[in-house]
C-alpha cells in the first residue's frame, strides 16, 4: 500500500503498524464487514416478505394455507437455528443439484446416493468447477441470505400474526360497515396499524439477526469471524513478512466494538421509527404523545 512497505523487516513502530495493517488479507477483512452489512441489507426486508407471507397465509380462511402458514412458523421456530442452519443449506445446495442433474443428463445410469457421497454429473454442480471462485463465492453468499431468511421469515410471521391480532376489531367492523370489503378492510385498516404492535418484536429480531450474522461462518462464507481468526493467528516469519503472536483476543476485540455500535445505532434509529409510529395511535406511546402535547 505504501512505498516504504517494501522492505517490512527494515519497518517499526507505527510504519510497520500501518503496513501490516494494509496487507491483502486484511483488505479482505474490511471488505468482509461490507459482506456482513450486505447480508442484513438483503435478509431483512427478505425476512420481512417471508414473514408477511407465512403471517397471512396462517390467518387464510382456506385450510390447507393456513395449516401451511402455521406449520412453516411452528417447525421452523421448533428447530434450533444452528440445525437448521446446517441442515438446509446441504439440502438446498443438493435440492439445486439434484434437479440440474435430472435435466441435463438424463442418461445417468448410477445411483446419485452412494452411501454417504451425492453424485451427479460435473455439468450438474452448482457452481461448475470451472466457474471462477466470485461465482462460488456469490452462490455460498445467496445460499446464506436464503437461509437467513427463512429462518428469520418465520420468527417475523409470529410477531406480524400477533400483530395483526391486536388491531381492534371494532375499527375493522366499522370499515365493512362502511361498505369495505374484507381485503380492502385489511389493506387499508389493519395492515397500516398492525406496525405499531409489530415493531417491538421486529426490533427485537434485528437485534438478534445483527447476532446471528457470525454464522454465516458456519455456512462457508469468509465473514468477519473468519478473517478475525484467521488474521489474530499466531504467525511465524515462516509464512509472513509480518510475524506477530496470538492476536485474536484484539481482533475479536474489534469484532465487539462493531456489533456494540450497529447495535446502539440500531436502537436509536428504531427507537425515532417507533415514536413516528405511535403518533395518533391508541397505545401507551401514542398516549403519551398526546398527553404531552
Amino acid at each position: 500500500m505504501f512505498s516504504y512497505c517494501s522492505d517490512p523487516a527494515s519497518l517499526e513502530g507505527l510504519q510497520w503498524l500501518s503496513c501490516y495493517l494494509t496487507t491483502g488479507k486484511h483488505m479482505g477483512f474490511y471488505v468482509a464487514f461490507g459482506t456482513v452489512l450486505l447480508l442484513l441489507a438483503i435478509t431483512a426486508p427478505l425476512a420481512l416478505l417471508f414473514g408477511f407471507g407465512g403471517a397471512i397465509a396462517a390467518r387464510a380462511h382456506f385450510l390447507p394455507l393456513s395449516w401451511f402458514g402455521k406449520g412453516y412458523i411452528a417447525i421452523v421456530r421448533g428447530v434450533p437455528d444452528i440445525a437448521f442452519f446446517l441442515f438446509f443449506v446441504i439440502a438446498l445446495d443438493q435440492g439445486i443439484e439434484w434437479v440440474r442433474h435430472k435435466i441435463k443428463c438424463p442418461d445417468w445410469d448410477q445411483p446419485i446416493r452412494q452411501g454417504s457421497d451425492f453424485l451427479v454429473c460435473d455439468i450438474a454442480k452448482m457452481p461448475l468447477g470451472t466457474s471462477p471462485q466470485w461465482i462460488h463465492e456469490v452462490y455460498g453468499f445467496s445460499l446464506a441470505v436464503v437461509t437467513f431468511a427463512i429462518v428469520f421469515g418465520a420468527f417475523a410471521a409470529n410477531v406480524l400474526y400477533g400483530a395483526m391480532s391486536a388491531v381492534p376489531r371494532a375499527q375493522v367492523e366499522t370499515a365493512e360497515a362502511y361498505g369495505m370489503t374484507r381485503r380492502q378492510a385489511f389493506w387499508r385498516i389493519t395492515v397500516p396499524q398492525m406496525w405499531t404492535y409489530a415493531l417491538p418484536g421486529l426490533s427485537n429480531l434485528w437485534m438478534v439477526l445483527i447476532k446471528a450474522t457470525p454464522l454465516l461462518f458456519l455456512l462457508g462464507v469468509e465473514d468477519i469471524v473468519y478473517w478475525a481468526r484467521e488474521l489474530g493467528g499466531s504467525k511465524t516469519a515462516k509464512f509472513t513478512d509480518y510475524p506477530h503472536g496470538d492476536w485474536r483476543m484484539w481482533y475479536f476485540l474489534a469484532l465487539l466494538v462493531f456489533y456494540l455500535a450497529f447495535t446502539k445505532v440500531s436502537e436509536v434509529v428504531l427507537a425515532r421509527i417507533t415514536t413516528r409510529l405511535s403518533h395518533g395511535q391508541a397505545t401507551l406511546g401514542g398516549e403519551a404523545q398526546r398527553k404531552a402535547t
